[in-house]
């Protein structure tokens, strides 16, 4: 089995009909979360799938979706590709370090989000980047930010490729379905027990949808297990962005675009089957997206000082503590599946700050002024 592509060992087909591009040190770990009990440990019987040691250059989950989107960009003749997102984008992030690896020009199209350090730093690395930059001042101006964009790289003739926010596309949820086989094959390598649910972040579907669809695969091919685990999707961005109806929809999508790439029809699984098998989480929301928890800023120190692991308060807390929580309660095995990038980032070019759009200049400055405030009350 390839430990990279094991979506291409169980269909070959694929081979000549999906364009991988590499990025990610895979099969990325599992491993055994022990605590010391109390209410934040719980002494449940939870595991950890380390996507967020996917790429020392920046892991985390967007690394699998990018592998088959840039994969894709470079087959259409793309010379620059734009992600699209909040400031502190964690694929806008990962498509600037990761683009000119594969000879990509990287470009990003931003809207403000509340402050947060994550979200700052996130900035900050992006910029530093000097990617081409469209600044909008709303999420609801994004598809005229697209448009725009789209537009002038037109005129300058330059082949470009703008993807959704999160690369939420079946094409980019192919990552997420080789990403389950990869899960499976630990599982019938004995790496871990089968479990009973996995849990993981949602903001953008892609990474959810993903799995869900390439569970439903693996299961049907015996790989590791005969009956899918559950997949609980814990809500970073709100309702309708993350509702049960998109998630699903998207991995109808997916299923289908790989039905017919294998030419398999038994592959598109229906709707109702698909919903069966994941539940949405909204409880560790708070006040939306970008927004920190009490629970979440608990999960951050207690990873911090029982796993000398780093948790973001948008993404990785806020999914750990849903981990945490179900654990606590479940009967069988629940697997953390940790989405956010721990790879330490490179420095911040303040020459290159000075260069952005002035709307993203003045976000940084209340932003920094914000963090230096929290960072003095402790």
């Amino acid at each position: 089995m390839s430990v990279e592509r094991p979506m291409l060992d169980a269909f070959p087909s694929l081979r000549d009909k999906v364009s991988f591009v590499s990025l990610g040190a895979f099969p990325t770990k599992v491993e055994r979360l022990v605590f010391d009990g109390g209410a934040a440990g719980g002494g449940g019987d939870l595991y950890a799938k380390r996507d967020d040691q996917s790429s020392p250059v920046y892991g985390g989950n967007k690394v699998r979706t990018l592998e088959v989107l840039f994969g894709e960009a470079l087959a259409a003749g793309s010379k620059r590709i734009y992600s699209t997102g909040a400031y502190g984008t964690n694929h806008g992030l990962a498509a600037v370090l990761h683009a000119p690896r594969v000879g990509l020009e990287p470009g990003v199209i931003l809207f403000p989000q509340p402050v947060s350090e994550c979200a700052l730093e996130n900035l900050g690395v992006t910029l530093s980047m000097r990617p081409a930059v469209t600044a909008i001042p709303h999420w609801s101006a994004l598809p005229f930010g697209m448009i725009a964009t789209s537009i002038r790289e037109k005129r300058a003739h330059r082949p470009t490729t703008i993807m959704l926010p999160g690369g939420a596309t079946p094409t980019g949820g192919l990552g997420y379905v080789n990403a389950a086989l990869e899960l499976a094959h630990q599982v019938a390598a004995r790496e871990l027990p089968v479990p009973e649910t996995l849990v993981l972040g949602v903001g953008s579907n892609c990474t959810s949808a993903g799995l869900l669809v390439g569970l439903s695969v693996a299961a049907k091919l015996g790989i590791g297990f005969t009956k899918p685990p559950r997949v609980r999707s814990i809500r970073v961005t709100p309702w309708p962005v993350t509702s049960k109806l998109r998630i699903v929809t998207l991995a109808v999508e997916i299923a289908a675009k790989l039905a017919e790439l294998t030419g398999d029809p038994s592959l598109a699984f229906d709707r109702r089957t698909l919903a069966s098998r994941i539940d949405v989480d909204g409880s560790e929301l708070g006040w939306g997206y970008g927004y920190e928890t009490e629970a979440g800023r608990a999960a951050v120190r207690l990873f911090r000082d029982r796993f000398a692991w780093e948790l973001d308060t948008t993404y990785s807390a806020k999914a750990a503590v849903g981990a945490m929580t179900l654990a606590r309660a479940s009967r069988g095995p629940v697997l953390f599946w940790s989405t956010k990038s721990t790879s330490p980032l490179p420095k911040v070019d303040r020459a290159a700050i000075a260069d952005a759009p002035p709307s993203m200049r003045r976000w940084i400055v209340r932003a920094e002024r914000s963090v230096a405030k929290k960072r003095a009350r402790g």
